[in-house]
């Protein structure tokens, strides 16, 4: 299950916009063409949708039509096709929202706000994250297993939260480092693996067997959802 997600061919502007979408709490899956946005909506609960309108294969205003023929998922139309006509197009066919390339990050996220709380209520669940017997509440910076408060230092958060809303995805150590660190940081690459040492002590019920945080050798870890 993701919040969001992204179909856009332009790679580099995908990831920068999944950056910031991803600093703004939502868990987001990225797609290159039409054909395999219809697949991972299949295949996934997704709760919004971004939507390019020039795309190889099937263009976005066929996915937008294909999308409203299943359900009601908000969709946010991303396009550098700004004419009148393409705007109502893009209404008709039921898009939530229509923003302009080049895209302003903030504006996006302001708009995605807004049609999460329309559609799902203002506490919508990118708010609590919830795997298993762990909570995370991201508005409160908490997290809990078995409804009990776990105390964790600002970068095992981080370090948690990230992990969480990627889950089955590994990441590697050096992404894990930057994100949580920065490359420009003065800390040493043992500093994570230290971190996700003290993270298994307090979420795995046996942190020597740990079910929950994965090593994948040589490359880096991931969350695996009970």
């Amino acid at each position: 299950m993701y919040d969001i997600l992204m179909i856009e061919d332009e790679k580099e502007l995908a990831g920068l916009l999944q950056i910031y979408i991803e600093r703004a709490g939502y868990t987001i899956q990225c797609v290159t063409s039409g054909e395999a946005a219809l697949t991972c909506l299949k295949e996934n609960k997704i709760k919004m949708v971004l939507l390019d309108i020039t795309l190889p294969g099937i263009d976005g205003f066929t996915v937008c039509k294909e999308v409203r023929k299943t359900g009601s998922v908000p969709i946010l139309i991303i396009s550098a096709r700004i004419g009148k006509e393409d705007k109502l197009n893009g209404f008709r066919l039921g898009a939530d929202d229509y923003i302009e390339k080049p895209v302003d990050p903030d504006l996006l996220i302001a708009k995605m706000d807004s049609l999460f709380a329309r559609t799902y209520g203002v506490l919508t669940e990118k708010e609590i994250l919830h795997s298993g017997n762990i909570t995370i509440d991201k508005s409160a910076r908490k997290v809990y297993k078995n409804e009990i408060p776990i105390e964790l230092n600002v970068k095992e958060y981080e370090l948690f939260l990230l992990l969480a809303q990627n889950p089955g995805k590994t990441l590697d150590k050096d992404f894990l480092f930057n994100r949580i660190w920065g490359a420009d940081s003065f800390s040493e690459n043992q500093t994570l693996t230290v971190h996700i040492k003290m993270l298994r002590n307090k979420i795995e019920d046996n942190p020597k067997k740990p079910v929950r945080i994965k090593t994948v050798w040589g490359v880096g870890y991931y969350y695996e959802e009970l």
